[in-house]
């Protein structure tokens, strides 16, 4: 019974810091994102993408979803090549073709913008999964330690 009330008293202390800390995580994810200023297109976006036009970035789905359009604008920009196709073909001219060069450079921004967005946007998943965590640990600790109190005045 002990060893039950002690577990259950460790999760209820538990939990409620990992809540705090997820909550605490994410303002940090969207004060980082409002810092940016970064703001969807007010027209001319993908219908599944329509809902966020005009809108600033400061979500993990938001980042997600600006990482796309990024995505979208790199490929139409590169003719559908990746970093690593035009750099390949850079190589094969010789490494001194002027247009292969700066359609590279496009290429690798691009990409390191959209991976930083989708960082962002895997950091906003984790912190949903510390709260949930946090959340469940609380509740299970509640649950033991009735159980124990339980069991003790059974006894």
């Amino acid at each position: 019974m002990a060893l039950l009330g002690a577990a259950g008293a460790a999760m209820m202390v538990a939990g409620p810091v990992m809540v705090a800390l997820g909550v605490k995580a994410r303002a940090e994810i969207k004060t980082e994102l409002r810092g940016q200023a970064i703001s969807f297109p007010g027209k001319g976006l993908p219908d599944d993408l329509a809902a966020h036009q005009g809108r600033a970035v400061v979500t993990g789905s938001q980042a997600r979803a600006f990482a796309q359009v990024i995505g979208n604008n790199v490929l139409m920009a590169t003719g559908g090549r990746s970093y690593g196709e035009i750099s390949a073909e850079l190589h094969a001219a010789g490494g001194d073709d002027e247009k292969l060069e700066v359609l590279r450079q496009t290429a690798f921004t691009g990409q390191m913008l959209r991976a930083s967005l989708l960082n962002a946007y895997q950091a906003w998943q984790i912190t949903t999964l510390v709260i949930g965590l946090g959340t469940l640990l609380t509740i299970t600790g509640a649950a033991l330690l009735a159980a124990s109190t339980t069991l003790a005045l059974a006894s």
